[in-house]
């Protein structure tokens, strides 16, 4: 009888013990979230477009597509670092602004260049081939970025003036804004000038800001017919390639000093 007690002692004492859980890791989901590359500033227009006069003026090929296509930009353009514009000086597609009668105003303006007969849409590509101009852009506009050897967006220093006179470089970096033909006609300038007038209050003249007026540019890269960003021309082998990079326009703007005090707008899409 001892031997049977201790044997269901034995039994009610034997403990069973279940599996341990498994563990499972979280399943990570990509939510596919991409994020869009930053936006081009003058730097980053200024070096690719460097570095397409450099491909032009060696006569070679760029394979693969060009990564400037699609990407958005905002360009800061200043002008008037040295006062007003003379009557008569004012060149396409260069921002300027000039005194009102009596200074009692000054009047900022900008007239885009008409360049759908230029060399930049009927002249040679990259690779020296020719091609016929588009039939599918309706107008081209031109716009210059001035002292391209400056990747900031600020005026010169004052101080690198000189007594001596010296004629302005000639424009070599510039935007090629295309406008398709379906796309709104409003949106073009078709010769008519970007302004605005800034007006003094009272028998006060207006003061321009110290650091200038400046233009702002902003919308995205496209591309020219046979898919590069950017084109060059250039009439001598010792003359350095002028190249411009085609654009679509979203945003043309005004602004005042360095603060980029907005004066005046126009959204063209």
């Amino acid at each position: 009888m001892a031997v049977l007690l201790a044997q269901c002692d034995q039994d009610r004492s034997a403990v069973i013990k279940s599996p341990a859980p498994e563990v499972v890791p979280p399943i990570e989901v990509d939510t596919g979230t991409l994020t869009p590359p930053p936006l081009l500033g003058r730097a980053e227009l200024i070096a690719a477009l460097a570095q397409a006069a450099s491909v032009f003026a060696a006569g070679a090929t760029v394979a693969g597509s060009d990564p400037l296509v699609g990407r958005s930009f905002s360009l800061r353009l200043p002008f008037g670092c040295n006062g007003p514009t003379i009557a008569g000086e004012a060149n396409e597609g260069l921002a300027h602004w000039q005194w009102g009668e009596g200074q009692a105003s000054l009047r900022l303006s900008l007239t885009p260049g008409d360049w759908l007969a230029s060399p930049f849409v009927a002249g040679s590509t990259s690779d020296g081939n020719r091609e016929a101009p588009t039939p599918t852009w309706e107008a081209v506009e031109g716009f210059w970025i001035a002292r391209p050897w400056m990747a900031t967006d600020a005026c010169p220093v004052a101080g690198l003036s000189s007594s001596i006179s010296a004629p302005p470089s000639p424009q070599t970096v510039g935007l090629v804004a295309i406008f398709p033909e379906d796309s709104s006609r409003l949106s073009r300038r078709d010769g008519r000038a970007y302004q605005y007038t800034i007006r003094g209050k009272g028998d006060v003249p207006p003061v321009p800001p110290a650091g200038g007026f400046a233009l702002r540019l902003e919308g995205r890269v496209v591309s020219f017919p046979n898919g590069r960003a950017s084109r060059c021309v250039a009439f001598s082998p010792d003359q350095r390639p002028t190249c411009v990079v085609a654009v679509r326009l979203d945003r043309v703007a005004f602004e005042g000093g360095t603060t980029g005090n907005p004066l005046s707008e126009w959204r063209l899409n």
